[in-house]
C-alpha cells in the first residue's frame, strides 16, 4: 500500500481551474469543490494504473490538502503528487486563467452567454468554463492529443469517458491491437483553447466563437499567456518519458471537413518547421509528419502527426465512389488507424524517426509508405477492422445518448459476411452510394 499527503496548490487558482459541483450532473453526486477535486484526482489515479485509490480532499482559507492511499508503488505514487502539483500551479495551468481574465476584459468571453447555440436540452444555454486536462493521465501518458476544446458534457459527466469523441478513439485504439489495459496511457488531451464550451454551436461557421486566432491570442501569448506551449512541455515531458532524442510523441487533431483548429493553431505557431507547397502555404496535412521543438530552448524534439478529429469520421464520413479521399469512410478509418499505431509505436522505440513509424503505419493500413489512395491493408484482419469501424461510424442512434448501433464485435461479424466491404449492398447505408 502507498500514501501520501500533500497541498496541490492555491485556492484561488483550484476553484478557477475545477468546474463548481453544481455544474455536473446529479448522478455523479459531487456536493462541493472537495467532492470535484477528489473525483478528478481519483480519475486520473486510475488513469494512470494506480489500483483501488482512496482520495481525501480538505479545503482551508489558502487551498486544498489531498491525502491519497492506493495499490501500488511509493515512488511512483510520489511522483504523481509532485506532477500533479505542477500541473495546477500558477506557472502551468495557472495560465488559462490569464488568458481567460484577458478575454474577460476585451469583452470577447462567451459572446452567446444566456442563449442557445445548438438544438441540444443537454447543453441548455451557452456556458463556458475554464477546463484544463481533468481526470486524464498525470505521469503515465504515452503520448498526447493536441484537440481544439472539451464540450461541455465532460463537465457535466465529470469525465472525458463518456463523450463519443473519446469513446470512438478509445475503439479505434483497441482495434489497432492495443491491450485493453494499455488504452488509458493514449487519451490525454491538451486543448488549444482550454474552454468548457458547448460541444456544437461553437466551432461551425457562422457561429466560431473558438477560432484559432482565440488560442494564439489568449492562451500562446508572452509571459503568463503561455498557456498552450507550458502544457505541451509538461505533458510531452512527463517523468516516465523515456526518449533521449524525442519527447512523447504528439497527434494533433483536426479534420480539414470537422474541426480543424488544433492543426490551424499548429500552422500559426510552428510555420518555419512545416513543409510548404508550391505556392510557399505551409501545409498541416493529414498524415503529415515531423518533429519540432516546442521552445527554442527545449532540450528534445517531439515527434508529431497531423490526424483527423477523432469525432470526423462519425460525423462527415459516407460511402462514396471515390474512397481514397474524405469524406469517404473508409479513407477516414484508414487515416485514423495510422494515427493511432503512429503514437502506440513509440512505447517500446521512444527515439524512432517519425517517418519511419509514419512509413510502418501507412503500410499496415494502406498497403503504402505514405496513406495515398484507399486503405489496401495487407492483413485480412485488418481489412476486416477497417470495415468495422466503418459500420461503427455509418450506422448510428441518438437516443437514449449517441452511440453505433453495433458493437465492434458485432460490426466484426457482419463485415465477415459481407467480404469486409462497408459500402457494399449487403450491409452498406441504403443511400444509394456503392463501392468507389
Amino acid at each position: 500500500m502507498a500514501e501520501i499527503r500533500y497541498r496541490l496548490g492555491h485556492k484561488r487558482i483550484l476553484d478557477e481551474l475545477f468546474p463548481p459541483a453544481k455544474l455536473a450532473n446529479k448522478d455523479v453526486e459531487l456536493k462541493n469543490q472537495c467532492d470535484v477535486i477528489a473525483h478528478y484526482t481519483r480519475n486520473s489515479l486510475i488513469a494512470d494504473g494506480f489500483a483501488s485509490p482512496g482520495v481525501a480532499v480538505e479545503a482551508d482559507e489558502s487551498g486544498y490538502s489531498i491525502a491519497i492511499d492506493t495499490q501500488g508503488d511509493q515512488e511512483r505514487l510520489e511522483s504523481f503528487a509532485a506532477q500533479h502539483r505542477h500541473i495546477f500551479s500558477p506557472d502551468a495551468g495557472g495560465r488559462a486563467i490569464a488568458g481567460r481574465d484577458l478575454m474577460r476584459k476585451l469583452g470577447v468571453w462567451n459572446p452567446m452567454d444566456g442563449y442557445h447555440v445548438n438544438a441540444s436540452p443537454a447543453d441548455g444555454l451557452c456556458k463556458w468554463h475554464l477546463f484544463p486536462p481533468l481526470g486524464l493521465n498525470v505521469i503515465g501518458q504515452k503520448g498526447l492529443l493536441l484537440m481544439h476544446y472539451p464540450p461541455w458534457q465532460v463537465l457535466q459527466d465529470a469525465t472525458f469517458l463518456q463523450v463519443m469523441t473519446m469513446f470512438r478513439w478509445s475503439t479505434v485504439l483497441e482495434a489497432s491491437g492495443l491491450e485493453a489495459s494499455e488504452i488509458s496511457r493514449y487519451r490525454t488531451i491538451v486543448d488549444v483553447n482550454p474552454v468548457a464550451a458547448p460541444g456544437s454551436g461553437q466551432s461551425e461557421y457562422p457561429n466560431d466563437y473558438l477560432p484559432i486566432m482565440m488560442a494564439s491570442a489568449f492562451f500562446d501569448g508572452d509571459g503568463d499567456l503561455d498557456y498552450i506551449r507550458t502544457m505541451l512541455e509538461l505533458y510531452l515531458n512527463g517523468p516516465e518519458a523515456r526518449g533521449e532524442e524525442y519527447t512523447l510523441p504528439l497527434i494533433i487533431c483536426g479534420s480539414p471537413l470537422y474541426d480543424p483548429q488544433a492543426p490551424g493553431w499548429f500552422r500559426t505557431a510552428y510555420t518555419d518547421i512545416l513543409p510548404q507547397n508550391e505556392n510557399g502555404e505551409p501545409l498541416v496535412d493529414v498524415l503529415q509528419t515531423g518533429c519540432f521543438k516546442i521552445r527554442p530552448e527545449s532540450k528534445r524534439k517531439t515527434p508529431y502527426m497531423i490526424a483527423n478529429h477523432m469525432i470526423a469520421a462519425g460525423v462527415t464520413g459516407r460511402c462514396t465512389k471515390s474512397p481514397g479521399e474524405i469524406p469517404d469512410i473508409r479513407k477516414y478509418e484508414g487515416q485514423d488507424l495510422v494515427a493511432a499505431s503512429f503514437l502506440t509505436s513509440y512505447a517500446n522505440e521512444p527515439d524512432l524517426d517519425p517517418e519511419d513509424a509514419k512509413r510502418r503505419a501507412c503500410r499496415r493500413w494502406f498497403g503504402n509508405d505514405n496513406g495515398d489512395g484507399p486503405p489496401c491493408a495487407p492483413d485480412e484482419r485488418d481489412r476486416q477492422v477497417i470495415c468495422a469501424l466503418a459500420q461503427m461510424d455509418l450506422f448510428f442512434a441518438d437516443k437514449p445518448k449517441p452511440h453505433p448501433v453495433y458493437s465492434f464485435k458485432e460490426a466484426m461479424e457482419r463485415c465477415a459476411k459481407a467480404g469486409n466491404e462497408p459500402c457494399g449492398s449487403k450491409i452498406g447505408p441504403s443511400c444509394g452510394c456503392g463501392a468507389g
